[in-house]
């Protein structure tokens, strides 16, 4: 299985992102050797790394280490690959255009070769490689586009409860760990992945939320380094990163972040 990871900040930061614990499991010590991505959400767009090789040997890991980069909404994914070759069109984070803003998907899981080869109507977003998480996001993207209209003052509202069946419907499919982002709003699923005794179960996805006073700066873990003072920052990944509180997800959780804040949390 994969593994994700995505922090939510209440205001722009500094962040340097050696993904340090994530690369242990992508390549080290783990299994998780076919590529690596990360999304730094800034307003309408995205900085965005990826590279089909294992994190752990990559020298752009360390330039993510030394050079911060300003951004209140990361994602990150190390990946294991189970459909689609070894390759920069099948790595994630996956990114599209909406609404003339980037929208930015990764996923946990397998959900199978039918979602793949799935006929779609008329589609806006076709997959570009040959993953199951890709079609996944071309189908969501299809339904956001064709639900909500984004200039409508319930349009987030829209966006939570089509995303909420798009999930509940994927989960029929396989493990469905989906983080979603698009500026400052993160919506995320919670379902269940393979852990370490080679079962199946939840917890799928684990959450800290921590707060940083004025005195200090937020550092968070050995590989995410946050530069900002008072600060509200939540952090999402497929394992615990630090030894805080972190808290398991129940499957099923669809949770809506913003500003590094959880702002909605429901069972689906």
């Amino acid at each position: 299985m994969c593994e994700l990871f995505a922090l939510s900040a209440s205001s722009a930061v500094d962040v340097r992102l050696s993904l340090h614990e994530l690369a242990r499991h992508g390549g080290e010590t783990g299994i998780h050797g076919d590529g690596w991505g990360a999304a730094f959400l800034q307003d309408r767009d995205v900085a965005l790394f990826r590279e089909p090789t294992a994190a752990a040997r990559s020298p752009w890991i360390t330039c993510l280490e030394t050079h911060p980069v300003r951004s209140g909404a990361v994602l990150a994914h190390i990946r294991h690959a189970t459909r689609g070759a070894v390759a920069l069109e099948n790595t994630q984070p996956f990114v599209r255009e909406l609404w003339g803003r980037a929208h930015v998907f990764a996923h946990n899981g397998d959900l199978g070769s039918g979602l793949i080869h799935r006929p779609v109507v008329a589609p806006r977003y076709r997959s570009i490689g040959e993953t199951d998480s890709e079609a996944a996001f071309c189908l969501l993207l299809e339904r956001l586009a064709t639900t909500v209209d984004p200039t409508r003052t319930d349009a987030a509202a829209v966006i939570f409860e089509t995303f909420a069946a798009f999930v509940r419907e994927m989960r029929e499919h396989g493990p469905a760990n989906v983080i979603y982002v698009s500026g400052s709003r993160l919506l995320v699923h919670a379902d269940r992945r393979t852990q370490a005794p080679g079962v199946i179960e939840p917890p799928g996805l684990w959450l800290l939320e921590r707060h940083c006073g004025e005195g200090a700066k937020a550092l968070v873990g050995e590989g995410v380094h946050v530069a900002g003072r008072g600060v509200d920052v939540t952090l999402v990944a497929s394992v615990p990163l630090t030894g805080e509180p972190w808290r398991p997800l129940e499957q099923g959780s669809v949770l809506e972040l913003e500003h590094g804040r959880l702002r909605r949390a429901e069972q689906v």
